[in-house]
């Protein structure tokens, strides 16, 4: 079952089943995370409260709707304040790699430096990051991103901040949860995902890994629900000018990863200040594969695309340059 959220032409918001390029609209409900809630109290899945609930046929074409920027995230909440954009690490075979090209010295120190920070939480993720079901494994990295302000709906582009050095894509799986009103998480489903970040600033000191994430992000179009496939080979391209800048396959999955899905669920939502109940989260599992590790640098105008098979249509974004936010000595005293 393919899910959207999507604007109607008169800008009222629908939740919608993408059956070709026709959208069949979910009757009675107006958010995904409603449709979660009902599915939460009902005890049983998403699929199932769609199904009970019934669709009635449009005309709304799903290709229109992506072209004239009127799908949203599959999950937001109308209070952005409550949906927390996380993210975790090094959880992907080949990231550690990627992590040390990206931040490898340009000096012969290199070959007599010790191991890194970032290879020795890899390590630990390949020692202890897939235990058995319902034990708790070594904890990953983790970074926390935003509130849902932060994130850009698919099509639309990324705002980076004059102060940006980098406008690096991440192409990610990314899991969409709603907390329960017996304060549990419950995940709704998978999406494509963009971790949008700055690598320039990551890269002249691991510890600036914090400011670097501090970025728009996008996730969508659709709403994967069911179990996720073990292994999953998608796509990441740059778009200049009409034509495809660079191209690269990433690998996702759980056949790909050193740390299973529950594994990471679990060091996430372990912390009590995460389940408030209501609340969405939008958790990003991590990457293998940059542009930046090659050498590419995104800029303005650029588009950048990924796309699953298994995910439905392609998440795009391109990226604009933002000049909100405050100058230097903008805060005042009362």
């Amino acid at each position: 079952m393919r899910l959207i959220q999507f604007e109607s032409a008169q800008s009222v918001r629908h939740v919608g089943v993408v059956e070709g390029d026709v959208i069949q609209v979910v009757n009675g409900v107006l958010s995904m995370r409603e449709l979660a809630l009902s599915a939460i109290r009902a005890g049983h899945g998403i699929a199932a409260e769609v199904l009970a609930r019934g669709t009635q046929s449009s005309d709304q074409s799903y290709a229109a709707a992506l072209e004239q920027g009127r799908v949203l995230p599959p999950l937001d909440h109308e209070d952005s304040a409550h949906c927390l954009v996380s993210g975790t690490g090094l959880t992907h075979l080949g990231s550690a790699s990627t992590r040390d090209k990206m931040h490898q010295k340009q000096d012969a120190e290199k070959s007599a430096a010790p191991i890194t920070d970032s290879a020795q939480i890899f390590q630990w993720g390949i020692e202890g990051g897939r235990p058995e079901p319902g034990t708790p494994g070594v904890q990953p990295e983790w970074f926390y991103k935003g509130n849902g302000s932060i994130v850009v709906r698919p099509g639309q582009a990324f705002q980076s901040p004059e102060f940006a050095q980098d406008t690096g894509e991440e192409p990610e799986l990314t899991g969409l949860y709603v907390i329960g009103d017996d304060g549990k998480p419950y995940r709704i489903g998978f999406a494509l995902g963009n971790e949008f970040s700055d690598h320039v600033m990551e890269r002249r000191n691991y510890l600036y890994l914090a400011h670097s994430k501090l970025r728009n992000c996008s996730y969508g179009p659709e709403l994967r629900v069911g179990p996720l496939p073990r292994h999953l080979a998608g796509t990441s391209r740059i778009h200049r000018n009409g034509e495809v800048l660079w191209e690269k396959e990433f690998l996702s999955g759980e056949d790909n990863m050193c740390h299973s899905i529950e594994n990471l669920e679990y060091h996430h939502f372990k912390y009590q200040q995460f389940l408030c109940p209501g609340d969405v989260h939008v958790h990003f599992f991590g990457t293998a594969t940059l542009s930046f590790a090659d050498n590419v640098k995104a800029q303005p105008g650029d588009v950048f695309e990924i796309s699953l098979p298994e995910f439905g249509a392609p998440l795009r974004n391109g990226i604009e340059v933002s000049h909100s936010g405050i100058s230097a000595g903008g805060v005042k005293e009362l």
